[in-house]
């Protein structure tokens, strides 16, 4: 064995056997204990705080949550810094370090790539101008006064006292954490708007999609918004549109060549795949749900608002529950607010304070957009001319390794991510070519046009939403919540509902977004922003409550300029509305309750339209005529013990699969970030029913070499639409036939023999997963939820991974589904996204609302708090929120001073 390989594998072994130590699994090792709680912050007594004006208190209940009591602004989020410092340092620490494309900093060259495209964005230079040039200076001082917080925490913390994971960090390499800066928890929110930047990969896909499908095909894979059957959120509320009209331009609206695009966005399609997703995953079906009832229509005649966000499962999870409370409220000390805040960021995101409450889902407006560049080795072309390239060099530093540097080029439209496709090849160099781009033949290239690569003042709106009393001052506030676009519900507690779109999102003089556009012509370019008046609100709407749930958000009928022309479909949303009549009709009243039965809702959509021509399929094979009759019956609910929704979930992945499958691009293959290896058993590679030979990655799914549907609610809509017609091309699963217009109908299967095929199919996937027993299986079975580190726990060695991680659960739920514990059925059926955390604000007395998260306070791993909230998360349960000081006082548990 070559020197080298067996320093690394020593290097390999004496990390495992350090965390493994750590873990405190070694015979009891006063060493191994002592490290694990080395981190574990002190939650009793006092502590000094350098820089506070007067004394602080922190109060933690039974959960660990924290409530902070302060008699400045000032030490209010200097206290907050040094808390989440205290429970989540390397979260916050990663966290910058993506943001900034420093993670080769801590993880070494494996992360190269990553960084180099986050270098290519520039999140952390725009953060910096934002925090330089826009941000109001009392938001300054507060930004200042968090990362003083956090500071001094770290003056007196490091390695293994600050995390475990520094411990194990520190046999590799020798990474040491920098102070904090206002900027890096600026930056954070561009990781928030990448996540939810709306439709790019759509864009891409549709592309792609252009090399082998013709227009009215694709077009028939992205219907239209069914306005008849899902009411958009706002319907006959306040609309204030400009006149501004956009020239729609469709497949072939753009002289770009489909063979030009392929090769530029199927690379970068790829890079996106990998990119972190720390929020979640992208595309149709990622969401939250939100809905306010006006006390009208509740038990106590107050409103009450529900909130849960749809992110990536992850450990620690996203959110960090907390209050923050001046003992005096008033013009120096205007905080009274509790609720959901992020690691490395001040203030409350979504929560109430002592008079309102708030909740977001994610708009999805279309604010990117992909320009096709011709350009050639340091020029692109633009209205005949060329223009050269605005260009700078990004050192990355590479621990336990060689500095890389790579060259950014940005044209007028935005940065040349395309330049990032072969960047491990050619990384920092520019090609000597004539007519091509230095990392693409054919003389073309993918620049990005984004609205958070603009300097904007989102931060400035946290502060002012934690601070406003009524829909107009949270309006105002909302007006600066440029990036990124997101729903806004309100309620107060003088019984006020309300609703806000606010968001920077560009107006286009031609093309609608749905297509890359042509970089070199500026006809194409954004024309300018929707004025926020311009932007759809509701205030007090007649029916009595508001539902936002990622559908339309207006008719667009009935409302100009375009915001997006990819919304999500609707079906949670107009579950969520159904349900709300329903217990509303005939004078009933929406209890506390009600709204918590709603969040675990698991109806499925998809198969109260599709069981009942499943159902008349006729089944020869008794065998699978066995798993059929689960179906009858069956009320649609995805319950974690449910055989029905295990089986007809196979059947819907299946269905997809034959139906559209074999007839995409084999590009739109999504990736998962799991390592793919040949699929082995005892006696061999292992075979589908069909003989053809498939892989298995990481996560324990075997895939098949095709591209699949991810199965998300813009498929709902693509099979309502074929069902009818039982002869429909899609329904073929000759690809040959498919393409061949002139092949007999005989060559074209049926609906009813594709479902049936679908039907086996699923019936022997489950007994291979399962069992051939179908009284044993369950939907929580197949669909389960492992919480992961988002580092050391996915790609460290195993040790560190049991070190970190925990589950799997087994859940109810599904895609698309109120409770949405969303799975993709390209991938399998394991969890990817789920509702991150739910509240239930109760308008009538804010000590009786309820909040759980995913997780737990605390990012230590064995801490109490580690992991405390999420097997009541799991079954729908929820844990009392008290707002009040008295009550405060009567849930702590642990009670700190800081001093100054």
């Amino acid at each position: 064995m070559p020197a080298k390989k067996k320093s690394r594998r020593l290097r390999l072994f004496v990390i495992a056997f350090v965390v493994l130590l750590v873990g405190g699994i070694g015979y009891g090792s006063y060493w191994s204990v002592s490290t694990v709680r080395a981190s574990f912050p002190e939650t009793t007594g006092s502590l000094k705080l350098k820089g506070l004006t007067s004394p602080v208190d922190v109060e933690r209940d039974g959960n660990g949550i924290p409530q902070i009591y302060a008699d400045t602004s000032e030490d209010l989020f200097r206290a907050q810094g040094f808390v989440q410092a205290q429970d989540r340092f390397y979260e916050m620490d990663v966290r910058r370090h993506l943001t900034a494309g420093r993670l080769s900093e801590m993880f070494g060259s494996g992360q190269v790539e990553t960084d180099a495209f986050l270098r290519t964005l520039g999140w952390r230079d725009i953060a910096q101008k934002e925090y330089d040039t826009k941000l109001d200076a009392t938001t300054k001082k507060y930004l200042q006064a968090y990362s003083d917080g956090v500071n001094a925490y770290l003056k007196d913390h490091s390695g293994a006292s600050l995390s475990v994971e520094y411990a194990a960090l520190s046999f590799s390499n020798d990474y040491k954490p920098e102070q904090w800066t206002p900027v890096d928890s600026v930056a954070w929110l561009k990781a928030m708007a990448w996540d939810l930047r709306g439709n790019m990969q759509e864009e891409i896909d549709r592309a792609l999609m252009a090399s082998r499908l013709d227009s009215s095909q694709i077009e028939q894979l992205y219907p239209g918004y069914p306005y008849q059957r899902h009411q958009p959120i706002v319907d006959g509320g306040k609309l204030d549109p400009i006149t501004k009209k956009y020239t729609p331009a469709g497949v072939g609206g753009t002289p770009i060549a489909a063979s030009a695009m392929n090769s530029q966005l199927s690379g970068l399609s790829e890079i996106i795949d990998r990119m972190p997703n720390l929020l979640g995953p992208s595309g149709n079906g990622i969401g939250s749900n939100s809905w306010v009832v006006s006390g009208k229509y509740t038990t106590t005649g107050k409103p009450m608002l529900a909130n849960d966000p749809h992110l990536a499962p992850q450990m620690p999870s996203l959110w960090y529950q907390m209050g923050l409370h001046c003992r005096s409220v008033g013009t120096a000390c205007p905080f009274d607010v509790a609720g959901y805040t992020f690691s490395g960021m001040p203030g409350v995101v979504i929560g109430h304070n002592q008079n309102i409450a708030w909740g977001m889902t994610n708009l999805g407006a279309d604010v990117t957009d992909l320009y096709l560049e011709k350009v050639t080795a340091g020029s692109y072309l633009y209205d005949g001319r060329q223009v050269p390239f605005a260009v700078h060099k990004e050192i990355i530093k590479v621990a336990g390794g060689d500095d890389r540097e790579i060259v950014v080029r940005s044209t007028n439209n935005g940065p040349v991510i395309s330049d990032r496709a072969d960047e491990l090849l050619k990384v920092g160099e520019t090609a000597p070519v004539q007519d091509a781009a230095p990392d693409r033949s054919g003389g073309y290239a993918v620049a990005l046009r984004w609205t958070a690569l603009d300097p904007g003042k989102s931060m400035d709106a946290v502060f002012e939403i934690n601070k406003a009393q009524d829909f107009t001052q949270f309006r105002a506030a909302a007006a600066d919540f440029e990036v990124p676009s997101q729903n806004l519900i309100y309620a107060d507690k003088q019984g006020n509902i309300g609703y806000q779109a606010p968001g920077k999102i560009p107006v286009r003089t031609k093309g609608d977004g749905r297509y890359p556009a042509p970089g070199w012509d500026s006809r194409y370019r954004w024309d300018s922003y929707i004025p926020f008046k311009s932007m759809p609100y509701e205030e007090n709407p007649a029916r009595g409550y508001i539902v936002t749930a990622n559908q339309a958000v207006v008719d667009e009928s009935k409302y100009s300029p375009m915001l997006t022309k990819d919304w999500g479909y609707g079906a949670r949303s107009q579950r969520i509305n159904d349900l709300i009549a329903s217990k509303i009709k005939d004078g009933g009243k929406v209890s506390m309750d009600d709204m918590q039965s709603m969040q675990s809702d698991s109806s499925s959509e998809i198969a109260k339209l599709l069981v009942p021509y499943l159902l008349k399929v006729d089944v020869k094979d008794s065998y699978v005529r066995d798993a059929q009759q689960l179906l009858e019956g069956w009320d649609f609910n995805q319950d974690a013990d449910s055989a029905a929704a295990a089986y007809f979930n196979a059947v819907w992945r299946n269905t997809l699969k034959l139906a559209f499958g074999n007839k995409l691009p084999k590009e739109l293959r999504p990736e998962d970030q799991c390592l793919r290896v040949p699929a082995v058993d005892q006696s061999g590679p292992v075979d589908d029913l069909n003989g053809k030979s498939e892989t298995v990655n990481e996560c324990g799914e075997r895939e098949a070499d095709q591209a699949q549907p991810d199965g998300g609610d813009r498929w709902f809509e693509v099979v309502r639409k074929i069902l009818p017609d039982e002869t429909n091309a899609w329904w073929t699963m000759s690809p040959t036939a498919f393409f061949d217009k002139t092949s007999a109908p005989s060559a074209h299967t049926t609906r009813d023999q594709l479902l049936r095929q679908a039907m086996q199919d699923a019936r022997y996937e489950l007994t291979a997963k399962l069992g051939k027993d179908i009284d044993t299986w369950s939907w929580g079975r197949l669909h389960k939820l492992e919480l992961k580190n988002q580092t050391l726990g996915t790609g460290g060695p195993a040790v560190v991974k049991w070190l970190l991680n925990r589950g799997p659960w087994q859940l109810g739920g599904g895609e698309a589904a109120v409770n949405a514990t969303g799975w993709n059925a390209a991938g399998g059926y394991d969890v990817v996204w789920v509702p991150s955390m739910r509240m239930i604000v109760n308008l009538d007395d804010f000590d009786k609302s309820r909040w759980i998260n995913l997780t737990g306070a605390s990012g230590h791993a064995y801490n109490a708090h580690y992991s405390d909230q999420t097997a009541l998360w799991a079954k729908g349960e929820l844990l009392p929120w008290v707002f009040s000081r008295p009550k405060v006082d009567g849930a702590t548990d642990d009670k700190m001073a800081l001093t100054p």
